[in-house]
Protein backbone atom coordinates (compact mmCIF):
# COMPACT_ATOMS: atom_id res chain seq x y z
CA UNK A 1 0.00 0.00 0.00
CA UNK A 2 1.34 3.45 -0.95
CA UNK A 3 0.59 6.24 1.53
CA UNK A 4 1.28 9.98 1.52
CA UNK A 5 1.58 11.70 4.91
CA UNK A 6 0.99 15.48 4.72
CA UNK A 7 1.83 17.16 8.01
CA UNK A 8 3.75 20.39 8.70
CA UNK A 9 4.93 19.31 12.16
CA UNK A 10 8.01 17.50 10.91
CA UNK A 11 8.60 15.40 14.03
CA UNK A 12 5.02 14.14 13.94
CA UNK A 13 5.09 13.60 10.16
CA UNK A 14 8.30 11.58 10.34
CA UNK A 15 7.02 9.57 13.32
CA UNK A 16 3.81 8.67 11.47
CA UNK A 17 5.78 7.71 8.35
CA UNK A 18 8.19 5.55 10.34
CA UNK A 19 5.33 3.79 12.11
CA UNK A 20 3.45 3.09 8.88
CA UNK A 21 6.60 1.76 7.24
CA UNK A 22 6.90 -0.69 10.13
CA UNK A 23 3.43 -1.86 9.09
CA UNK A 24 4.84 -2.78 5.64
CA UNK A 25 3.49 0.31 3.87
CA UNK A 26 5.40 2.46 1.37
CA UNK A 27 5.25 6.01 2.69
CA UNK A 28 6.14 9.41 1.25
CA UNK A 29 6.01 12.65 3.25
CA UNK A 30 5.07 16.23 2.36
CA UNK A 31 5.43 19.05 4.90
CA UNK A 32 3.08 21.52 3.23
CA UNK A 33 0.09 21.64 0.92
CA UNK A 34 2.09 22.62 -2.16
CA UNK A 35 4.33 19.59 -1.72
CA UNK A 36 1.28 17.36 -1.36
CA UNK A 37 -0.23 18.59 -4.63
CA UNK A 38 3.11 18.14 -6.39
CA UNK A 39 3.46 14.52 -5.26
CA UNK A 40 -0.13 13.58 -6.03
CA UNK A 41 0.43 14.90 -9.52
CA UNK A 42 2.73 12.02 -10.42
CA UNK A 43 2.08 9.27 -7.82
CA UNK A 44 -1.18 7.39 -7.33
CA UNK A 45 -1.52 6.93 -3.58
CA UNK A 46 -3.90 4.46 -1.97
CA UNK A 47 -4.37 6.66 1.09
CA UNK A 48 -3.46 10.27 1.89
CA UNK A 49 -3.15 11.24 5.56
CA UNK A 50 -3.85 14.96 5.32
CA UNK A 51 -3.50 17.57 8.07
CA UNK A 52 -5.95 20.47 7.73
CA UNK A 53 -3.80 23.34 9.00
CA UNK A 54 -1.01 23.36 6.40
CA UNK A 55 1.27 26.16 5.14
CA UNK A 56 1.44 27.32 1.49
CA UNK A 57 -1.79 25.55 0.52
CA UNK A 58 -4.33 24.85 3.28
CA UNK A 59 -5.32 21.24 3.81
CA UNK A 60 -8.94 22.05 2.98
CA UNK A 61 -7.88 23.40 -0.41
CA UNK A 62 -5.68 20.36 -1.04
CA UNK A 63 -8.68 18.15 -0.34
CA UNK A 64 -10.94 20.22 -2.62
CA UNK A 65 -8.47 20.02 -5.52
CA UNK A 66 -7.93 16.28 -5.14
CA UNK A 67 -11.67 15.63 -5.08
CA UNK A 68 -12.22 17.96 -8.05
CA UNK A 69 -9.56 16.00 -9.97
CA UNK A 70 -11.49 12.80 -9.14
CA UNK A 71 -8.59 11.26 -7.28
CA UNK A 72 -8.81 7.55 -6.55
CA UNK A 73 -6.87 8.12 -3.32
CA UNK A 74 -8.72 7.81 -0.03
CA UNK A 75 -8.26 10.84 2.21
CA UNK A 76 -7.90 10.63 5.99
CA UNK A 77 -8.05 14.17 7.36
CA UNK A 78 -6.24 15.09 10.59
CA UNK A 79 -7.00 18.10 12.76
CA UNK A 80 -6.21 19.45 16.21
CA UNK A 81 -9.94 19.97 16.75
CA UNK A 82 -12.34 17.15 17.54
CA UNK A 83 -15.36 19.44 17.38
CA UNK A 84 -18.36 17.89 15.63
CA UNK A 85 -18.76 20.88 13.30
CA UNK A 86 -15.13 20.56 12.22
CA UNK A 87 -15.56 16.85 11.54
CA UNK A 88 -18.68 17.49 9.48
CA UNK A 89 -16.92 20.27 7.56
CA UNK A 90 -13.91 18.06 6.83
CA UNK A 91 -16.06 15.22 5.55
CA UNK A 92 -18.08 17.72 3.54
CA UNK A 93 -14.92 18.68 1.64
CA UNK A 94 -14.74 15.12 0.32
CA UNK A 95 -12.50 13.45 2.89
CA UNK A 96 -13.25 9.76 3.44
CA UNK A 97 -12.43 9.75 7.16
CA UNK A 98 -11.52 12.15 9.93
CA UNK A 99 -9.24 11.76 12.96
CA UNK A 100 -8.69 14.33 15.71
CA UNK A 101 -5.31 14.95 17.34
CA UNK A 102 -4.02 13.61 19.62
CA UNK A 103 -4.78 10.10 18.39
CA UNK A 104 -3.70 6.56 19.20
CA UNK A 105 -1.32 5.31 16.51
CA UNK A 106 -3.00 1.90 16.41
CA UNK A 107 -6.25 3.65 15.49
CA UNK A 108 -4.53 5.58 12.71
CA UNK A 109 -3.13 2.34 11.29
CA UNK A 110 -6.54 0.67 11.46
CA UNK A 111 -8.20 3.60 9.67
CA UNK A 112 -5.51 3.72 6.97
CA UNK A 113 -5.89 0.00 6.34
CA UNK A 114 -9.68 0.28 6.25
CA UNK A 115 -9.47 3.07 3.67
CA UNK A 116 -6.94 1.08 1.65
CA UNK A 117 -9.46 -1.74 1.36
CA UNK A 118 -12.04 0.55 -0.23
CA UNK A 119 -10.87 -0.20 -3.73
CA UNK A 120 -13.02 -1.30 -6.64
CA UNK A 121 -14.02 -4.02 -6.11
CA UNK A 122 -13.82 -3.88 -2.33
CA UNK A 123 -11.45 -6.40 -0.81
CA UNK A 124 -11.92 -8.37 2.42
CA UNK A 125 -9.77 -7.58 5.49
CA UNK A 126 -8.00 -10.96 5.21
CA UNK A 127 -6.76 -12.07 1.77
CA UNK A 128 -6.66 -15.74 0.74
CA UNK A 129 -5.41 -17.34 -2.47
CA UNK A 130 -3.80 -20.64 -3.45
CA UNK A 131 -3.55 -21.78 0.16
CA UNK A 132 -1.87 -18.54 1.23
CA UNK A 133 -3.64 -16.42 3.87
CA UNK A 134 -2.52 -12.85 4.55
CA UNK A 135 -3.86 -10.77 7.43
CA UNK A 136 -2.60 -7.16 7.06
CA UNK A 137 -3.92 -6.10 10.48
CA UNK A 138 -1.96 -8.79 12.31
CA UNK A 139 0.98 -8.80 9.86
CA UNK A 140 0.47 -12.55 9.62
CA UNK A 141 0.99 -14.88 6.64
CA UNK A 142 0.25 -18.59 6.59
CA UNK A 143 0.32 -21.26 3.91
CA UNK A 144 -1.86 -24.29 4.47
CA UNK A 145 -2.13 -23.25 8.11
CA UNK A 146 1.63 -22.89 8.74
CA UNK A 147 2.92 -19.44 9.70
CA UNK A 148 5.56 -17.86 7.44
CA UNK A 149 7.91 -15.14 8.70
CA UNK A 150 8.38 -12.39 6.11
CA UNK A 151 10.30 -9.13 6.04
CA UNK A 152 8.29 -5.91 5.68
CA UNK A 153 9.06 -5.66 1.96
CA UNK A 154 8.28 -9.33 1.30
CA UNK A 155 4.97 -8.85 3.10
CA UNK A 156 4.19 -5.73 1.08
CA UNK A 157 4.98 -7.43 -2.24
CA UNK A 158 2.88 -10.47 -1.35
CA UNK A 159 -0.01 -8.24 -0.30
CA UNK A 160 0.03 -6.43 -3.66
CA UNK A 161 0.07 -9.73 -5.55
CA UNK A 162 -2.86 -11.02 -3.53
CA UNK A 163 -4.79 -7.77 -3.90
CA UNK A 164 -4.53 -8.20 -7.68
CA UNK A 165 -6.63 -11.40 -7.41
CA UNK A 166 -4.82 -13.28 -10.16
CA UNK A 167 -4.05 -10.34 -12.42
CA UNK A 168 -0.47 -9.64 -13.46
CA UNK A 169 1.37 -6.99 -11.42
CA UNK A 170 4.28 -5.29 -13.16
CA UNK A 171 7.65 -4.64 -11.54
CA UNK A 172 6.93 -0.92 -11.86
CA UNK A 173 3.67 -1.30 -9.93
CA UNK A 174 5.41 -3.29 -7.20
CA UNK A 175 8.09 -0.62 -6.89
CA UNK A 176 5.38 2.03 -6.69
CA UNK A 177 3.31 0.25 -4.03
CA UNK A 178 5.92 -1.47 -1.86
CA UNK A 179 8.76 1.07 -1.93
CA UNK A 180 8.80 4.86 -1.61
CA UNK A 181 9.90 7.66 -3.93
CA UNK A 182 13.58 7.22 -3.04
CA UNK A 183 13.90 3.81 -4.68
CA UNK A 184 16.08 3.54 -7.80
CA UNK A 185 13.73 2.50 -10.65
CA UNK A 186 16.57 0.50 -12.23
CA UNK A 187 17.28 -1.57 -9.14
CA UNK A 188 16.87 -5.36 -9.09
CA UNK A 189 15.30 -5.22 -5.62
CA UNK A 190 11.96 -6.59 -6.89
CA UNK A 191 13.60 -9.64 -8.45
CA UNK A 192 15.66 -10.33 -5.31
CA UNK A 193 12.64 -9.89 -3.04
CA UNK A 194 10.60 -12.20 -5.26
CA UNK A 195 13.29 -14.89 -5.03
CA UNK A 196 13.33 -14.86 -1.24
CA UNK A 197 9.54 -14.67 -1.06
CA UNK A 198 9.12 -17.71 -3.29
CA UNK A 199 11.64 -19.63 -1.20
CA UNK A 200 9.77 -18.84 2.01
CA UNK A 201 6.37 -19.73 0.55
CA UNK A 202 7.73 -23.15 -0.42
CA UNK A 203 6.58 -25.73 -2.93
CA UNK A 204 4.65 -25.93 -5.12
CA UNK A 205 5.40 -22.42 -6.34
CA UNK A 206 2.40 -20.10 -6.30
CA UNK A 207 4.00 -16.95 -7.76
CA UNK A 208 4.29 -17.05 -11.53
CA UNK A 209 6.60 -14.90 -13.63
CA UNK A 210 5.01 -13.56 -16.80
CA UNK A 211 8.02 -12.78 -19.03
CA UNK A 212 8.25 -9.14 -20.01
CA UNK A 213 5.11 -8.28 -18.06
CA UNK A 214 5.40 -8.99 -14.34
CA UNK A 215 4.22 -11.44 -11.71
CA UNK A 216 0.96 -13.01 -10.60
CA UNK A 217 -0.28 -15.25 -7.81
Amino acid sequence: MRVLVVEDERVLADAIATGLRREAMAVDVAYDGAGALERTGYVDYDVIVLDRDLPKVHGDEVCRRLVADRTASRILMLTASGDVDDRVEGLGLGADDYLAKPFAFVELVARVRALGRRSAPALPPVLERSGVRLDPGKRLVTRDGEEIALTKKEFAVLEELMRAEGAVVSQEDLLDKAWDENIDPFTNVVRVTMMTLRKKLGEPQVIETVPGVGYKL
